[in-house]
């Protein structure tokens, strides 16, 4: 071997045996802090914990920065990638109880996939998960998600309507609704118990600041008198709306007890609307309608909401329904389709057979008292004029 290969040669292993040297040394270094650190006392960053990322991707942990809590999945991040070019996104809610597999959450996808032009709609729809485990269900099953916390308030389990839950849930969602009008985005909001059998955009309204659909209609949808369901609405982002959702949400505190649904039936009177120049329309039921006032005409839905329902087993049987009767119009030939001989085999289990009014905290009580077991079910089962 010449000399110079031979010099070549050993400054190669003097490096090689540097750089091991470097690499044992550094590794024993941080051993020693490691267990210093552990025997101190001091507790160390989750990253020396070797079970922490088994543990985020099993139940993924608001509390503990992760990946919930990530630049990913913040508000502005997923609103910015989920948004139309014009800045609007679909907004649903989502807890524990409604995004459990074969759940409200997945019937409600479902109709995206095989409404009339329903699909390319998901892209843009960002479902607000209220406790970790809807977050975790969301993730599976979503593309944008967003997990919205209330510190010292358990959101996971079916809140009965008009329960102490059922209310902070409710007001929860018009303050954060109020945010994403801040932010400067128009939304849809819809309930996840609201079926999408056609792309509702060339139905709405143009001039309109904030449209609602209806329990019931009367007609016109100018009309106050109409019955607003705060389940599903088109607002526009301005100063107007932005306005209103704030004095709806302060008026909470004038109204304690109260539905927001109910507040809204009150408000809509209220002179300041008059003062912001809110464009305020209601939606027809013939296109966006529900178990309260179904849409006769399947030619003409936009959507469905199993609302005037009570009980997380009676959605579910008849939206699994409203499915099957979508499918089978769908199979139908056009010839068949315009004759209107299809029609919803549903409510069913959602049929009303008492009617009653909210109209304050008393009756809220009242409702608590009223019980009935129907077909064996321990669940409360009360048939509401104006539940959601």
């Amino acid at each position: 071997m010449a000399p110079d290969s031979s010099s070549a040669a050993s400054a190669t292993v003097r490096r090689s045996f540097v750089a091991v040297f470097f690499v044992l040394a550094t590794c024993l270094s941080c051993f020693i802090l490691f267990k210093a650190a552990n025997s101190s006392g001091l507790q160390l960053p989750d990253l020396f914990d070797s079970t922490s990322r088994l543990r985020y991707v099993i139940i993924p942990s608001v509390a503990d920065n992760s990946i919930a809590g990530s630049e990913e999945y913040k508000l502005e991040r997923v609103l910015k990638n989920a948004a139309m070019k014009d800045g609007t996104v679909i907004l649903t809610t989502s807890n524990e109880a409604w995004a459990a597999p074969n759940s409200i959450i997945d019937l409600f996808l479902e109709s995206f996939r095989i409404g009339d032009g329903t699909r390319k709609l998901l892209k843009h729809l960002v479902i607000i998960a209220l406790d970790e485990r809807a977050f975790s269900r969301c993730l599976v099953v979503h593309k944008h998600c967003f997990a919205l916390i209330t510190e010292g308030v358990d959101f996971s389990q079916e809140a009965f309507f008009m329960t102490p839950n059922y209310l902070k849930m409710m007001w929860r969602r018009i303050d954060f609704l109020r945010s994403v009008l801040e932010m400067g985005y128009n939304f849809v909001f819809t309930d996840a118990d609201i079926l999408w059998f056609r792309d509702p955009f060339p139905r709405f309204y143009l001039d309109a600041d904030f449209q609602i659909a209806c329990d019931y209609f009367l007609g016109n949808s100018y009309d106050l008198e109409n019955k607003p369901n705060g389940g599903f609405n088109f607002v526009r982002s301005n100063n107007r709306t932005i306005e209103f959702y704030k004095f709806w949400y302060s008026s909470r505190e004038v109204y304690q007890g109260y539905h927001d649904q109910d507040v809204l039936n009150i408000i809509k009177f209220d002179a300041f609307l008059d003062e912001l120049e809110l464009k305020m329309r209601f939606l027809n039921t013939s296109q966006f309608g529900g178990f309260c006032q179904p849409s006769k005409d399947l030619n003409w839905v936009c959507t469905m909401h199993a609302n005037c329902c009570f009980g997380l087993g009676n959605k579910l049987h008849d939206l699994r329904l409203m499915l099957d009767d979508w499918k089978e119009y769908m199979s139908l030939p056009p010839s068949l389709k315009r004759s209107s001989l299809a029609s919803w085999s549903v409510p069913q289990n959602c049929r009303l057979r008492r009617r009653h009014h909210y109209k304050s905290p008393q009756n809220n009580v009242e409702l608590e008292n009223e019980v009935s077991l129907e077909n064996g079910d321990s669940e409360k089962s009360v048939e509401l004029e104006n539940e959601d």
